[in-house]
């Protein structure tokens, strides 16, 4: 696209940040003040009846302020960066062709690096490769599986715990579709978004206010009634633990509560933990992230320091 053209476009905004910061809450003041219309970036809002453990907007907020790519795929079937890249940019590019602005709110980082820096020729999902190594993982167990993985790719297998099957099953579904590593593949990067990119990150300015957010939110998670909702995919004959869906934080602590692994008080001390790990790492994404302007939860002045970057008359 020539410069002339990319110029043209309408700007895109991205608003990253910890889970339970305020994202949505800005993206939500934004979509009162410009031409906009939202897009989720989160792996676990892709999944319909994942609603109180994934913080998904209420039908209320969602009829006020339309998201796309929320609600988008069954829990029983995987959603990859690449899937989620190929979907991005046809909803930019039809926000864009009618005048708006797109923006992007979640926390998912993998998501946001792979559309904003290319992500790269991974094959998608192959349902009969993945049965197969799932059959032999469960002969052989996963830690052969990763020996298995460290032959063929010793980076990868590096970077991926034994105990890790979701990414184990892709790293070696990949080289097996492929006769290629991930590591090697990952090296060759696709197309970028074009025209203008803002990019915002929102925080707490101290580690303890995060964590009282977190776990205040997950204890209105468990008022709103997080068991009932698990208990009712529990009873879906096709969904089980290994599943990045219920793999996601929360559920999977709900889950393994009501498999009887452990009480309700553990439950409730290790999926806050959990969620805590997931605000850590997120961050860590973020202090290494270029072109990235830094917003303060619960500032006022947030909104104002968006809109002045825009610049953007529509």
């Amino acid at each position: 696209m020539s410069d002339s053209k990319q110029a043209d476009l309408p700007p895109v905004i991205c608003i990253m940040g910890p889970t339970a910061s305020g994202k949505t809450d800005l993206a939500f003041q934004l979509s009162d003040h410009l031409p906009c219309d939202i897009i989720s970036v989160d792996s676990a809002l892709v999944y319909k009846g994942f609603d109180i453990g994934s913080a998904k907007p209420t039908s209320e907020e969602l009829a006020k302020y339309p998201h796309r790519l929320i609600d988008i795929i069954d829990p029983s079937e995987s959603y990859s960066a690449a899937d989620f890249c190929r979907d991005a940019k046809r909803e930019i590019a039809e926000i864009r062709s009618r005048g708006r602005i797109p923006v992007l709110v979640g926390g998912t980082m993998m998501y946001f690096k792979s559309l904003l820096e290319g992500i790269s020729p991974l094959p998608a999902a192959n349902a009969e490769i993945r049965a197969a190594i799932e059959a032999e993982a469960e002969v052989s167990g996963w830690h052969h599986m990763h020996q298995l993985l460290a032959q063929v790719d010793p980076v990868a297998a590096e970077r991926i715990h034994p105990n890790d099957p979701q990414r184990l099953i892709r790293a070696l579904e990949v080289y097996r579709l492929t006769n290629k590593s991930m590591t090697e593949l990952t090296q060759v990067k696709g197309e970028t978004l074009d025209g203008k990119v803002l990019q915002f990150a929102i925080s707490t300015t101290e580690r303890a206010e995060l964590h009282q957010r977190i776990e205040l939110r997950y204890n209105i998670m468990l008022e709103q009634g997080f068991q009932a909702e698990v208990e009712q995919l529990m009873q879906r004959a096709d969904l089980h633990e290994n599943l990045p869906s219920v793999r996601c934080v929360g559920y999977r602590q709900m889950w393994q509560h009501l498999n009887g692994e452990f009480d309700f008080d553990e439950m409730v001390f290790r999926g806050v933990c959990a969620t805590r790990q997931l605000a850590k790492r997120q961050l860590t994404w973020l202090r290494g992230w270029p072109n990235l302007t830094w917003l303060t939860t619960n500032d006022e002045n947030n909104l104002q320091q968006v809109l002045q970057q825009l610049n953007y008359r529509g």
